[in-house]
């Protein structure tokens, strides 16, 4: 007698994943747009959050030449992202006397640059007292 092969049964994030090559031989629905067809909101979201993160932080990092600290904000715009970016502007003995500096990058929905501004300095050891100028 055959052995029996036991079949498990999917996840449901692997019923929801969709090869690339079954993307392309199904037939789009009714009211979905072709894929080469873009919408403002595949505009707006060509570049995954985490990628406009990383990419505004790259753009402040060629253009102030200073280390990068981290991102504290990645938000989506009409079409494209806006992204702060935390830098060291001056390195002190002890780290809690350096001055930080908060720039923002507005990015495009492909992650070009559209501009960057700071918006403040502040010491590290200052305590948050908002992004706002």
């Amino acid at each position: 007698m055959p052995a029996q092969r036991r079949v498990r049964p999917r996840r449901p994030a692997e019923q929801d994943a969709e090869s690339h090559e079954q993307r392309e031989l199904r037939e789009p629905a009714e009211d979905e747009p072709p894929e080469d067809e873009e919408t403002p909101r595949s505009r707006a979201r060509g570049l995954s959050a985490g990628s406009a993160g990383a990419t505004g932080q790259r753009h402040i990092v060629e253009l102030t030449g200073r280390q990068s600290e981290g991102i504290t904000l990645v938000k989506p715009e009409d079409d494209g992202w806006v992204v702060n970016v935390e830098v060291v502007e001056d390195r002190r003995i002890p780290s809690s006397g350096d001055v930080l500096a908060l720039y923002q990058v507005e990015l495009d929905g492909e992650g070009e640059l559209r501009s960057y501004r700071r918006l403040r300095r502040y010491r590290r050891g200052s305590g948050d007292q908002g992004e706002g100028g």
